[in-house]
């Protein structure tokens, strides 16, 4: 009894990570797949393959390492794919795809991306990660104002079981939003349908133009605001894995899934953080239970990936957002207090937090990436002028 008592929020904690992940840029997919052309055929395709390519990444790690690692697509990838596709072939768009991941696997090879993360501070890692995991934060709240009824509900429960029986506090949250939702006839089913769709095989063509024009930018983006952030999370989170063998793994995998529809598969960040938070596991060498859940759990979200976008669209958004809120507001707060912890690095560590938090675009590079910049510019400055 004790044992599947603990057990219980971790398989939760994997689920509530995919379901956030999912939900949140599932329809980015789409709109970038569209965008170049495919069919939804071939889009439902490309939603198991990616399934399949995260639950086995996922599954695989957390196994061997026996740590909270967590894969995810790449969003800010998704995103720059939608708005770039246009015009583009469904072949030269999967061309795109092994390009850029050949590029992360390369990376992986040589080390590159690995010696850059060893010169990242921990106090700065950690501020990023508050930075980025904010706006998931304040959501858990602003609903308040459109969905009263059900986010009230939702945090009520949860603020009440944080009280007396604190692991068990996202359970019955996400019971108690789920009556809420269904009893206020915010649960749409009408559209919903079971469907195994099989991945298409797509020959790929390579256009230097196209590569150079959207392949680089999009190998930049999905490393800069993906990848990035999620070795930083699992170093903030108290699980520094040597960065090359992921790099190389996941590298990999998506490279020889890439014909089938895999853009990307990435280190999660803000859903790894889910699987990586003390409320997931009290044990910290034992959170990857999490993690292997979530693997579980991507691989049933690819075997039906035909029906994934009609199951995000059945749920009503600010109950994803408020469970996603407050499953992350104990990540925040040990991000804040580790990023504040050293007086000397602290302004450092602001800066870096409210650039991040700040969601600013440059070049096509999210917030994430320019807030370590900026902080490390000043991190850099004030140690200067202490030494000296």
């Amino acid at each position: 009894m004790r044992i599947s008592t603990q057990l219980f929020p971790a398989v939760l904690a994997g689920f509530v990570a995919v379901l956030v992940g999912y939900a949140s840029s599932a329809a980015l997919i789409w709109q970038a797949a569209a965008a170049a052309g495919a069919n939804a055929q071939q889009i439902a395709g490309w939603m198991t393959a990616l399934g399949i390519g995260m639950g086995v990444s996922t599954l695989a790690l957390s196994v061997w390492y026996k740590a909270p690692i967590l894969t995810a697509w790449s969003t800010p990838g998704a995103a720059l794919l939608a708005t770039s596709l246009q015009g583009i072939s469904l072949a030269e768009t999967v061309g795109v795809f092994i390009f850029a991941n050949a590029l992360i696997l390369l990376c992986g090879l040589t080390g590159l991306f690995a010696r850059l993360m060893k010169i990242i501070p921990h106090t700065l890692a950690a501020a990023m990660l508050a930075g980025v995991l904010l706006r998931f934060g304040l959501q858990a709240f602003s609903n308040l104002e459109g969905h009263f009824l059900l986010c009230g509900s939702m945090l009520l429960a949860w603020l009440i079981t944080k009280a007396f029986a604190p692991r068990y506090a996202i359970v019955v949250t996400l019971v108690v939003g789920g009556i809420a939702a269904w009893a206020g006839g915010d649960v749409v089913t009408e559209n919903l349908h079971v469907a195994v769709v099989m991945p298409q095989w797509i020959s790929p063509t390579f256009s230097f133009t196209t590569l150079i024009s959207v392949g680089l930018p999009f190998f930049l983006v999905t490393m800069a605001s993906q990848n990035a952030p999620g070795f930083a999370t699992m170093k903030a989170s108290g699980y520094p894995i040597a960065v090359s063998p992921l790099m190389i793994f996941t590298g990999a995998l998506a490279l020889l899934f890439s014909p089938f529809g895999v853009y990307s598969i990435c280190i999660a960040a803000i859903t790894a953080a889910i699987c990586q938070s003390p409320d997931a596991h009290p044990n910290a060498d034992k959170r990857w239970i999490a993690a292997a859940a979530a693997g579980v759990f991507y691989l049933l979200a690819g075997v039906f990936g035909g029906s994934i976008t009609a199951l995000m669209a059945s749920l009503p958004l600010s109950w994803i957002q408020t469970l996603a809120g407050l499953a992350l507001l104990g990540t925040i707060g040990g991000s804040l207090s580790q990023a504040l912890h050293h007086e000397t690095e602290r302004d450092a560590a602001v800066v870096t937090f409210l650039v991040t938090a700040s969601g600013v675009t440059l070049a096509g590079v999210g917030s994430a990436f320019w807030g370590l910049i900026a902080g490390g510019i000043c991190y850099a400055m004030f140690s200067r002028f202490r030494r000296a």
